[in-house]
């Protein structure tokens, strides 16, 4: 049974925290350190300041062999580590072992691939079901959705907090509110705007007074939920043929994609995805092995 001298520590370092992370880390970090204090409470540990670099890395290892995932591991080396330091600022512990933990590498897997073929034909598709006598003004909105996403590589949550005025079109731009709540404006295609017309033009037909300024409307009246946008999204993707299922991210990753294949500099994806760094933006797209061995052939003078 674990003693006081750990879990008392633990307990207010999470109400400490609480005041700084959101509550899905908080409680992804209360599960971590749960886990960690009955690891060294079998190994006979009774205090922190007992607990050594060996001890934490054997920590990880055994969850290494269970097979949990990287990103498993990486999440809860940083929750360690932030623990630790929080040990040493409240001097339960003399010395920072945890700094010392090496972070496992995350492989960060790419969506299914998404050809410029099978966006037409998922644009069809949309179109088709807008047109049918059943479809209502919702079949326009779903139409508009996945031109939007796929035009403007936003993110779910970005495009279900659109306002009518975050629109721009004498510009052909779109502002969205990203991660840490950061605006930017990203520059938005006609037959975007052209969807998007067509669906405002029907939207009273949907609005209530909880509608507010949304662009996008769920079937109450009410702004768009993510989990809408994604049903949308499998349920069109459903006739394109031998694509698998995924989500909005897919257009994301996709327009990206064709972005570079298209000649766009990484830069400025990087800048259009909104992503912190361009590491992310490198990891999240690739570009074909011929577009890059055409690049080398023009440009290196040695090629």
């Amino acid at each position: 049974m674990s003693t006081p001298a750990l879990t008392t520590p633990v307990d207010d370092f999470l109400d400490h925290l609480a005041l700084q992370r959101s509550e899905h880390t908080l409680r992804a970090y209360r599960g971590d350190l749960a886990d960690l204090t009955g690891f060294v409470t079998e190994r006979g540990i009774a205090r922190w300041d007992q607990v050594s670099l060996p001890d934490l890395r054997a920590w990880l290892g055994r969850m290494h062999r269970g097979g949990a995932a990287s990103a498993t591991l990486q999440r809860r080396t940083a929750a360690v580590r932030v623990f630790y330091r929080w040990l040493v600022a409240e001097e339960l512990v003399e010395q920072d072992i945890a700094e010392a933990l090496a972070s496992p590498k995350v492989s960060r897997a790419l969506p299914p691939d998404l050809g410029r073929d099978d966006l037409d034909t998922l644009f069809r598709a949309a179109l088709d079901r807008a047109g049918e006598p059943d479809a209502g003004p919702l079949g326009l909105r779903d139409v508009a959705l996945l031109e939007v996403l796929y035009g403007s590589g936003a993110r779910v949550a970005e495009v279900c907090g659109l306002d009518i005025d975050d629109l721009d079109r004498a510009r052909g731009t779109l502002r969205v509110l990203g991660k840490g709540n950061k605006e930017r404006t990203v520059p938005l295609g006609r037959p975007a705007f052209d969807a998007v017309d067509r669906w405002l033009a029907v939207r009273p037909k949907v609005a209530t007074e909880v509608s507010g300024p949304a662009v996008f409307l769920g079937a109450r009246g009410g702004r768009i939920n993510q989990r809408v946008v994604r049903r949308v999204v499998h349920e069109r993707l459903e006739a394109v043929p031998d694509v698998p299922q995924f989500g909005p991210h897919g257009l994301r990753h996709a327009m990206a994609t064709h972005l570079l294949e298209g000649g766009a500099d990484l830069r400025s994806v990087q800048e259009m995805l909104g992503h912190a760094s361009l590491a992310t933006t490198q990891i999240y797209t690739h570009v074909s092995s011929e577009r890059l061995r055409a690049a080398f052939t023009r440009a290196h003078p040695r090629a």
